[in-house]
């Protein structure tokens, strides 16, 4: 049976990186996979964009609405080597569109492999993560450094260079003079009492 992966990263953990790198692992076998993304970010547009500046296409800009169980199996009749589905950003699915995932995995016998954050710059989980760490067989955490040398385990959202800590729990890193910053939480909590 196949399986519905998780990895999980603060911000420049190289989530997309590695699935670039997944992606390629595959289709130099000869293997098809098939990206996923969600609408809702639009950085890059229709495409991944890794911090390392190496970037791919994706297949599918997943609507909130789209049922990817059925997207995914119209795609299986279609692409008769089909072997691994990888959706970036995979925070902004849905709880139902986790659950499809999940269900095609299980029932269509072609791995499922997640990437995304587990919580907003506010620590609350996002919605496809919640269901993500509910249901994923196997989950994975990406690592990376904060500022101070400890294990970033969190997101700082700034806005014109300062962090903050209200806004909706969606701004797109590079958009609106907003970016962001892998923290440990130490540093997140010194900088949320300081403003």
């Amino acid at each position: 049976m196949a399986k519905l992966f998780f990895r999980y990263g603060a911000m420049n953990s190289g989530k997309t990186t590695a699935l670039i790198q997944v992606a390629h692992n595959y289709q130099e076998r000869g293997m098809e996979t098939l990206l996923i993304k969600p609408d809702i970010d639009s950085k890059g547009s229709s495409t991944i964009v890794s911090r390392l500046n190496i970037s791919k296409e994706v297949d599918l800009l997943a609507n909130k609405s789209d049922d990817l169980f059925a997207i995914l199996e119209r795609e299986k009749e279609k692409r008769k080597k089909l072997c691994c589905v990888l959706v970036d950003e995979a925070q902004f699915l849905t709880k139902n569109q986790v659950t499809q995932l999940f269900r095609f995995a299980v029932l269509i016998d072609i791995p499922v492999i997640c990437y995304g954050l587990r919580t907003d710059f506010q620590l609350v989980g996002f919605e496809g993560s919640k269901q993500l760490l509910l249901l994923a067989h196997s989950i994975e955490e990406l690592k990376t450094i904060c500022v101070c040398g400890r294990k970033a385990v969190v997101n700082g959202r700034k806005v014109n260079g300062n962090f903050v800590f209200k806004g909706d729990q969606v701004a797109i890193d590079g958009e609106d003079s907003v970016e962001y910053e892998a923290l440990c939480a130490q540093c997140y909590y010194q900088y949320l009492m300081a403003s």
